[in-house]
């Protein structure tokens, strides 16, 4: 295999922000090409439209969650594997992923057909934002395969510390995915469907690049385009390390529906002011999952060196730096939100509601920078059950009852606070975790074994 980031020796930043870049720049282009979508959107088809984009979101989420904590089970896998070098389990661990992704992919593509107007009718979504919604779904979930696929990749890649790779796949889906909505919307006026119809196809041709990638620069992981072995022990092992990142995702998805569900009761203006605000604050946030990614990969591949040294100054380092520059790109967003917003949107409503969602929501951002890193890292070490109980209670005991109390004492419009709220809470939560007994004799390096997380 290339030689790829090692983060078991030398300085800590160094090679975390090495890893982290790529992975930000792609995350840039990610908010590049969902913006694209909004931007097209917003300016080619009606408010009704854009609605539909910015609650469409959550029965994608509630159905490919759980799969999706099942693949960062792999990217953990693959990283403990890299820091202890033992290639044989690296390569079980990636044929079957490939025949867990069919099995998989397939039924929720079926399932997600029939569930999301289950969903959306759960959610309350306004009748003249219905129609919009269902063809925009019907498409997206017929791209089940290329999405799980790519994310899969993505986290194969991660794992090995080749963070490089996920930037060109992105920047081919999202030129893939510009040029489309720009066909299909702004030329042939599909409206929703076309914009639909583009992310799948980015997707699907970011899944080929990526196994034609693995095959070419990692032919000692043997990855293979079609299902060829699942090792019964692999798949436990993904399962006890991905399942309950998966169900905690499910459960975070349901409260996602919940709080959309009083989004969606304010009517198409607010929904279409909060997919603009969400955009923008997306966009402030790509150092986020950027670092968080970087967490897991430095604990993961430490813990499988049997660095406790590094552990202990990476589990400081890495949420401090990832907060600090989240929190000026918070204020630089918060400060230039309306001529940015402008871009999207020329209707005062929405504009006006967009404002207030980012200047609630956007200076306190930094504090879900700091909470995100330490989550990914104490998952990057093995340990998800602490990372799951902390994101549940921040959701279920917190977000969304401050949500409701906001909707009923200030009003519907100022629901968004309740996410400052909520970051705030969960930071102090994942805090709690490095005064445990486990951490003190991780700290320690009486911890020995990865299989003991």
């Amino acid at each position: 295999m290339t030689k790829n980031i090692d983060m078991t020796r030398g300085s800590i930043m160094r090679p975390v922000v090495l890893f982290a870049l790529p992975i930000c720049i792609g995350n840039i282009l990610q908010q590049l090409y969902n913006t694209v979508d909004t931007l097209v959107i917003g300016n080619f088809c009606g408010t009704q439209s854009l609605a539909a984009v910015g609650t469409s979101g959550q029965p994608v989420e509630l159905l490919l969650c759980i799969f999706m904590g099942l693949g960062t089970g792999v990217s953990i896998l693959v990283a403990q594997y890299t820091g202890s070098g033992d290639t044989e389990s690296m390569k079980k661990t990636v044929a079957t992923s490939v025949s867990f992704l069919y099995m998989c992919a397939v039924p929720l593509t079926v399932l997600g057909l029939f569930i999301s107007p289950l969903v959306l009718k759960f959610m309350d979504v306004p009748p003249d934002v219905w129609d919009y919604c269902i063809s925009y779904l019907n498409i997206i979930f017929l791209g089940t395969l290329g999405n799980l696929g790519y994310n899969m990749n993505a986290g194969i890649l991660r794992g090995v510390g080749d963070s490089r790779a996920s930037l060109l796949f992105l920047f081919i889906s999202c030129v893939v995915n510009v040029v489309l909505d720009l066909v299909f919307v702004a030329v042939f006026r599909m409206d929703v469907a076309g914009a639909a119809l583009a992310t799948a196809a980015a997707m699907f041709c970011s899944w080929f690049f990526s196994i034609a990638y693995i095959k070419k620069r990692y032919p000692a992981l043997e990855i293979t385009v079609l299902p060829r072995a699942l090792d019964k022990k692999t798949l436990r092992r993904v399962l006890m390390i991905g399942l309950p990142l998966g169900l905690n995702n499910s459960i975070y998805s349901i409260g996602h529906i919940l709080l959309q569900t009083l989004i969606n009761a304010q009517g198409a203006v607010f929904i279409a002011a909060c997919a603009v605000g969400g955009r923008l604050t997306g966009m402030a946030n790509v150092a986020i999952s950027s670092f968080s990614s970087s967490a897991t990969t430095f604990a993961g591949q430490n813990i499988g060196a049997g660095q406790f040294d590094r552990l202990r100054r990476g589990a400081r380092m890495i949420p401090f730096y990832s907060g600090l520059l989240t929190a000026a790109a918070g204020v630089l967003m918060t400060v230039f939100c309306r001529p940015l917003l402008g871009f999207f949107t020329q209707d005062d409503w929405v504009l006006q509601m967009a404002e207030r969602y980012v200047v609630t929501v956007m200076p306190f951002t930094w504090t879900f920078a700091v909470f995100s890193s330490m989550l990914n890292f104490v998952n990057g070490i093995g340990e998800v059950r602490y990372p799951t109980a902390v994101n549940i209670m921040m959701l279920w005991l917190v977000r969304i009852p401050s949500a409701y109390l906001i909707a009923h004492v200030i009003g519907g419009t100022y629901i968004m606070a309740c996410y400052p709220i909520s970051f705030t809470c969960g930071m102090l939560g994942m805090m709690t975790f490095f005064a445990t007994k486990k951490w003190k004799r991780l700290r320690q390096g009486e911890e020995k074994k990865v299989s003991d997380f």
